[in-house]
C-alpha cells in the first residue's frame, strides 16, 4: 500500500541524520554510490542491514545498488535497486523446493533478474534458513520458527523490508508490486494472495505446490510402487522410453493433431497392460511386476481400504521427463525421493522422526492424517482469495500438463474451488486466470515436447492486466530449438478453454488456433 505524505515524513525522521542528508541531496533517479552505501545505516523494525554497495552494469543487467540483510531471526534477503531509470515498480521472485540460499542470480523462472532487466527494484530470500542444497531439509529438525518462516513468513517480511528500502532510496513507494514463482515459488505466490493480500498487486503462480500433505503422499506412493522385490527400481529410464512411445502413439492424436503434444491428458485412456511381455523376450515389453508398478504410477494414491488420498496419479504425457522425476537416469535416484525423504524426516510431522526415517516407511493408512498438522504452515490451497480480490489484485496461474513433479489436476481442483466460492466463472476470471501448458516439464526445467520456461512471458501479460485492465485472453507460447530457431507457436488459453486448430493454415502458427470452451 502507498504511504501518505505524513507517514513518509515520520519515516524520514526515524532515519539516521547522515542517511536523511544523503537522500535529501540525492536526485530521485540515479542516486549514486553514497546514497546506496547509506542504506546500510537504515533502521527498519526487526531487521539488520549488513551492506549496501553499487554493482556496475553488465551486458544484460543495469547498474544497481545491492543491499544485503536479514529479518530476525534468520530470513536472509538481497535487494537490487537500479541506480537510474527505475520503472517505479517492485518485483519479487520465489524459490524452489526447500530454498535455503539467496539465489539472486538464478537463471530460471524463480529469478529476480527477470525484473531487474526491466528496471524493477527486486528482491529474493532464502526463506529463513541455510541448506546445503534445495533438497536439504535438515535445517527444519525440531526448529518450528524456521518452518514457520519457510511456510509463510519469509516472503511477507522480505516484501515489507524491500518496500521500506525502496522508499528510502528513491524517496517514494513503488507504484505497483509483483511476485512471480514456480513450484515452491508457486506455493509462495498463492500464499501471498491468500494470507497477505495487500503485499502484491499482481502475482504469477506456476506449477504451485499447493497441497504439501497430498504432494508428500504422492511422492511416497511412487517410491513404494517402483520398489521391486530385489530392492531396485522396477521402471528405469530404459522402460520409461518404451512407455513414452506407447503413450504418445495412443494419445497424441486425440485432439485432432499428431503434433508431439498431448493437449488433454485426462482424455487419454492408455492401458499399461498392452506392454505386457507375451514371451520370454523382454527387450520391448514389461514384466507383470513392471506393468503393476506402471499402473500404480497412473493411479491416485490409495490406502488399504481403497480410499483416494490425492487428486490423481502421474499425468499421461509426462513420460519424457521421468528420468529426472520418477525413474532416475541410471546414475542417480529420481528427484522426488530426496525431496520426499527430507520432507518426511524433518518437516512433515509434528514430531520429526529424523534421519532414520525412509520414504518407504510411509504408512498410507496412518500417515496422511499425521501430515495435516504441519501442512497448515506450508499449504496454500485455501480458495478464499476475497481479500486479494477486494484489493484489486490479479493472479495469473499456470501449470504444465506434463508435470510429473507437482500434479496438474490439483491446481485445476484449486481453480474450480475458487470459482465455486466466488460464484461464477466470469467473476472469478476478473481476478484469477489459469493457463494449462501441454507437453511442458515441471516449471519448464527440461526441454521436451513442449516449451521450456523461456517459451512464454506471463509477467508482461500480468503487467497489462494490472496496469491497463487488459485481462489475458491468451498467452503466446513459442517452441525453439537449441539455436533459438522458432519451431512453432501456439496460444495458451485460460482454463477451461483449449487451443483448437481451425482446420486450415500452418499448424505451427498460433494464429491458426482459437481458444474454445469444451
Amino acid at each position: 500500500m502507498k504511504r501518505t505524505p505524513s507517514a513518509i515524513a515520520c519515516f524520514l525522521l526515524m532515519m539516521p541524520a547522515t542517511l536523511q542528508a544523503t537522500l535529501a541531496d540525492a536526485p530521485k533517479e540515479g542516486t549514486g554510490s553514497e546514497a546506496c552505501r547509506a542504506l546500510s545505516d537504515l533502521r527498519i523494525e526487526d531487521t539488520n542491514l549488513l551492506s549496501a554497495v553499487v554493482v556496475p552494469a553488465t551486458d544484460d543487467l543495469p547498474e544497481y545498488c545491492r543491499v544485503l540483510g536479514y529479518v530476525r531471526p534468520a530470513i536472509n534477503f538481497e535487494i537490487r535497486l537500479p541506480t537510474s531509470d527505475w520503472n517505479d515498480k517492485f518485483f519479487m521472485a520465489g524459490c524452489g523446493v526447500f530454498c535455503g540460499k539467496v539465489e539472486s542470480d538464478n537463471p530460471r523462472i524463480n529469478a529476480i533478474n527477470i525484473g531487474l532487466k526491466r528496471n524493477y527494484a527486486v528482491s529474493t530470500t532464502d526463506t529463513g534458513h541455510w541448506g546445503e542444497s534445495m533438497t536439504d531439509g535438515r535445517w527444519a529438525y525440531h526448529n518450528r520458527q524456521a518452518e514457520i518462516d519457510f511456510g509463510y513468513r519469509a516472503v511477507h517480511e522480505t516484501a515489507r523490508v524491500t518496500k521500506a528500502v525502496i522508499e528510502a532510496y528513491y524517496g517514494r513507494s513503488p507504484v505497483h508490486s509483483y511476485f512471480q514463482g514456480c513450484s515452491t515459488g508457486g506455493r509462495q505466490a498463492n500464499m501471498a494472495a491468500w494470507r497477505y493480500p495487500e503485499d502484491f498487486d499482481g502475482i504469477v503462480s506456476g506449477c504451485p505446490d499447493l497441497d504439501r500433505a497430498g504432494q508428500t503422499t504422492y511422492a511416497a506412493w511412487l517410491a513404494a510402487a517402483n520398489h521391486g522385490s530385489t530392492g531396485k527400481n522396477l521402471i528405469t529410464s530404459v522402460e520409461a522410453a518404451l512407455v513414452k512411445n506407447a503413450v504418445y502413439d495412443a494419445c497424441d492424436g486425440l485432439d485432432g493433431l499428431e503434433d508431439g503434444l498431448i493437449s488433454d491428458p485426462p482424455a487419454c485412456t492408455f492401458d499399461p497392460a498392452i506392454l505386457m511381455c507375451a514371451s520370454s523376450d523382454q527387450a520391448n515389453c514389461l514384466t507383470p511386476e513392471q506393468v503393476e508398478a506402471l499402473g500404480a504410477f497412473y493411479e491416485t494414491p490409495k490406502n488399504s481400504d481403497g480410499d483416494r488420498l490425492y487428486s490423481e496419479g502421474v499425468p499421461f504425457g509426462s513420460e519424457p521427463y521421468w528420468d529426472l522425476w520418477i525413474t532416475g537416469d541410471g546414475s542417480s535416484d529420481f528427484a522426488l525421493t530426496p525431496i520426499g525423504t527430507n520432507y518426511l524426516r524433518y518437516l512433515a510431522f509434528e514430531e520429526d522422526p529424523g534421519d532414520s526415517y525412509s520414504i518407504l516407511d510411509f504408512d498410507f493408512d496412518r500417515d496422511p492424517a499425521r501430515l495435516e498438522h504441519m501442512a497448515q504452515f506450508y499449504s496454500s490451497d485455501n480458495p478464499d482469495l476475497g481479500g486479494f480480490r477486494r484489493n484489486g489484485g490479479k493472479l495469473l496461474m499456470w501449470h504444465s500438463w506434463a508435470d510429473a513433479a507437482i500434479l496438474p489436476l490439483r491446481t485445476i481442483e484449486y481453480y474450480n474451488a475458487v470459482e465455486r466460492l466466488v460464484g461464477s466463472r466470469e467473476s472469478t476470471q476478473e481476478f484469477l486466470r489459469l493457463f494449462m501448458i501441454p507437453g511442458m516439464d515441471h516449471c519448464g526445467i527440461l526441454d521436451g515436447p513442449g516449451i521450456n520456461d523461456g517459451g512464454f512471458d506471463p509477467l508482461t501479460a500480468l503487467e497489462r492486466w494490472v496496469e491497463q485492465g487488459e485481462a489475458p485472453a491468451s498467452l503466446l507460447s513459442t517452441k525453439t530449438d537449441s539455436t533459438g530457431r522458432v519451431l512453432w507457436t501456439r496460444p495458451l488459453c485460460p482454463y477451461p478453454d483449449r487451443a483448437v486448430y481451425r482446420g486450415t493454415g500452418d499448424v505451427n502458427d498460433a494464429s491458426n488456433f482459437d481458444c474454445v470452451t469444451p
